[in-house]
């Protein structure tokens, strides 16, 4: 694959990755003035989050075994279609329930562009290229939450929350349209397997019997958990409780997204330097670090400045942790990509998504959700991932040692079949 077709490949599939960011951070903003005009209590303005995000991982848990079934494009092309439809109605439910419902739609069709993103991704790489694939991906996602909530602070100065899903719905025209005229399809004819109920359920069965896919999944998913708390809590604590406004708490809610992107790319200069293991368990010390900071400062009752320090620390710990721990756990599953994704996915955001409306409740809620995630993460890491007794490693990153990472290192991203299977699918790249 040329240069040119590189980019255009990340920049489809990061935005696709991004779907979940800008779905869920540009209407945060609008939390408040939400509530006040569709007459409703905070907590069910964050049903409609909670009831995207479930959705999302449900509509993950369909799209990852289709994709295997049908090819990438086609169940792709599908959900963003109704990812437009639900999002302008959206931009007109009449009352919080009703948004509650068409979030849902929303939330299947943004799916279909996460899971088979990663999948794709898979696809195309392995080894040490999948991480730094995945890195270069945290740069156009990354984007995501820096601008969405900037965007939806400023286009709540010229029009409601409604017009931000408007402008979501033309989002996920624009991708449609990218997707249809620059995506080619990544899994060959020969790869696909037959989308059969009994054959999927054994397929997710494996990946949960699998302890190092399920201590990848769970490490990632957790801390996932943590940023998801954030931002369920942040627009009521920074706007409620320390008095921002909500261009106030856009700005700083897209410097906290710098340092995911800063981290991300960081972690993809040192991928190949350092074991990717290693790279995992420096993240997870820096989010420790930040549940750890964020707990005393507001037990404390501190101040602004020394609530966002630990609160940048968590947050930015995401983009290490997240792209080296989703290629750890991938690495084993060139046949069972979109299954693999799927469950990746399913975890992350049910476990976000069914806790993190108790950010809601206040600072503290907010500071003890974060803090527990990061050391949930942090236990499923050590426990599910260690080395065997024997001192061989087990943790997926012997893929590397076997032929992907000196594959690699000659500039040659085929080594293995699922690599090669994905280049040959670009030739025109």
């Amino acid at each position: 694959m040329n240069a040119p077709g590189r980019v255009r490949i990340t920049l489809i599939l990061g935005s696709l990755s991004a779907f979940a960011p800008v779905s869920i951070d540009m209407y945060l903003p609008g939390f408040p003035v939400m509530t006040a005009q569709l007459g409703s209590s905070a907590s069910a303005i964050q049903l409609t989050l909670t009831a995207f995000v479930i959705s999302l991982a449900l509509g993950q848990a369909i799209a990852g075994p289709l994709s295997d079934a049908y090819g990438r494009r086609r169940p792709l092309i599908f959900g963003l279609v109704l990812y437009a439809i639900a999002s302008v109605a959206c931009a007109f439910a009449p009352t919080a329930y009703t948004l509650v419902a068409f979030r849902a739609l929303q939330g299947l069709g943004a799916a279909t562009g996460i899971v088979i993103a990663r999948a794709a991704v898979r696809d195309l790489y392995s080894g040490t290229a999948l991480a730094r694939f995945f890195a270069s991906l945290m740069l156009v996602t990354g984007l995501a939450p820096i601008l969405a909530p900037v965007i939806g602070g400023e286009l709540l100065r010229f029009t409601s929350w409604r017009g931000i899903f408007v402008v979501l719905s033309v989002f996920g025209a624009l991708l449609l349209l990218s997707t249809v005229l620059g995506l080619p399809e990544t899994l060959p004819d020969e790869r696909r397997r037959p989308a059969r109920l009994g054959p999927v359920l054994r397929s997710y069965g494996g990946l949960i019997r699998n302890r190092f896919f399920l201590g990848y999944c769970l490490t990632s998913a957790l801390l996932f958990a943590a940023l998801f708390a954030y931002i369920s809590g942040s627009p009521f604590v920074l706007q409620n409780i320390y008095g921002l406004t909500p261009q106030q708490f856009s700005w700083v809610f897209g410097a906290n997204s710098v340092g995911i992107i800063v981290a991300g790319q960081l972690g993809g200069w040192l991928t190949g330097r350092f074991p990717l293991r290693g790279l995992v368990a420096g993240g997870l010390t820096v989010g420790l670090a930040g549940g750890a900071g964020l707990m005393a400062a507001v037990t404390a009752g501190a101040g602004l400045v020394l609530i966002l320090i630990p609160l940048f620390l968590i947050v930015s710990s995401v983009g290490i942790v997240m792209p080296n721990a989703a290629a750890l756990a991938l690495a084993d599953q060139a046949d069972n990509a979109g299954a693999a994704s799927a469950l990746i996915g399913i975890t992350q955001f049910i476990v976000g998504g069914s806790l993190a409306p108790l950010a809601g409740h206040g600072a503290l809620a907010m500071a003890v959700l974060m803090a527990s995630f990061a050391v949930g993460s942090t236990l499923a890491f050590v426990v599910l991932t260690r080395h065997q007794a024997n001192g061989q490693d087990d943790d997926h990153s012997a893929g590397d040692q076997r032929g992907d990472q000196p594959a690699t290192r000659a500039g040659e991203h085929a080594s293995d079949k699922t690599a090669a299977a994905g280049e040959q699918q670009l030739p025109a790249c």
